[in-house]
């Protein structure tokens, strides 16, 4: 790829590189964040693409990670001192136990994030929790305010590895598919998808001149630019928020609406024209991967997806990296 046609933020990271740059002792002035999309099991494929930023060598360049739900719990692994992890993604028993489509017919949840933070990542997957709260890289989970319906980062709240946990459970918890709200603290939140399902928004409201985003759909999917929310939006509003605020439910009937208006600034900001302003580049899947949906739980199709969102990644940032990785390895 030749200079001029590379965007503003990966000569950041390879100037960032080549001086063995590390968080919390810059020296550029900048500050570079790394947003991760989620969206259910169609996490897998950004999932993938965290892979390949460890695998390049990319996290130290980093000041702060951002995820939305399943964004955020691979943002966790990404920062955990075993990032391999994030291959779980890929791991048929991971989907069988996330996703219980059974348990429609006896009124529990159908997405159990509970019991994949709570139990699996603890004693069957672990997840070194306290190696993510002591790393040098921040770590921003988002999550939507129940009464205000506003999204809430998080970061604050991570005083322990307890709070931690109730931070991706709460980032993650789904409206009706999760059950209740998740409490962190005094507050009470759901999934950060109802908010800000693509989590540069908050990294830019910090501060963040350089911002990098780990999508989860593919390129060429464009959000619905509904006029009206969709029946199952208001039989979720009705049914699912019927206990809450009008300020969450409205949150929840237009979060497509903002979505196809962070898919339509995320492209302007990919042509990198404005340099007056922030340097936000997206990475998304090529339209020819595999379309995932937010239960799936195929694990050759996840597997697939998640190597998918990896040489996506690694083929776009190899020249930022150390070279430890190379589109198409294992």
């Amino acid at each position: 790829m030749g200079v001029e046609t590379r965007h503003r933020l990966l000569p950041v990271l390879a100037e960032r590189a080549a001086a063995g740059s590390r968080p919390g002792a810059r020296e550029d002035g900048h500050r570079v964040a790394l947003a991760i999309e989620g969206g259910g099991m169609r996490g897998t494929v950004s999932a993938g693409m965290a892979l390949a930023v460890h695998e390049l060598g990319l996290l130290p360049l980093f000041d702060a990670v951002y995820g939305s739900s399943a964004g955020a719990i691979s943002a966790a692994w990404l920062l955990s001192s075993t990032p391999e992890g994030l291959r779980g993604w890929t791991d048929p028993v991971f989907a069988r136990t996330l996703i219980r489509k059974r348990n429609l017919l006896r009124g529990r949840p159908i997405v159990d994030v509970e019991q994949l933070v709570e139990e699996v990542y603890i004693r069957r997957f672990p997840l070194d929790y306290a190696s993510v709260l002591a790393g040098p890289v921040e770590f921003h989970p988002l999550a939507t305010d129940v009464v205000t319906g506003g999204v809430v980062d998080l970061h604050g709240a991570l005083v322990d590895e307890t709070a931690l946990r109730l931070a991706l459970r709460a980032s993650a918890a789904l409206p009706l598919l999760s059950g209740r709200p998740v409490a962190v603290g005094p507050g009470l939140y759901y999934d950060a998808g109802v908010a800000e399902a693509i989590p540069f928004g908050q990294a830019l409201r910090d501060g963040a001149t350089h911002v990098l985003v780990l999508r989860s759909r593919r390129l060429g999917d464009r959000a619905p630019e509904r006029r009206n929310p969709s029946i199952g939006s208001r039989l979720v509003a009705d049914v699912g928020l019927r206990r809450f605020t009008a300020e969450l439910k409205a949150t929840f009937l237009t979060r497509d609406a903002r979505l196809a208006e962070a898919d339509l600034l995320l492209a302007r900001h990919d042509a990198d024209q404005d340099h007056g302003g922030p340097a936000v580049l997206s990475i998304r899947p090529p339209e020819d991967s595999p379309r995932i949906g937010r239960l799936e739980s195929d694990g050759a199709l996840l597997h697939t997806a998640f190597e998918a969102g990896r040489a996506a990644a690694t083929a776009r940032l190899a020249a930022a990296g150390t070279g430890r990785a190379r589109a198409g390895e294992p």
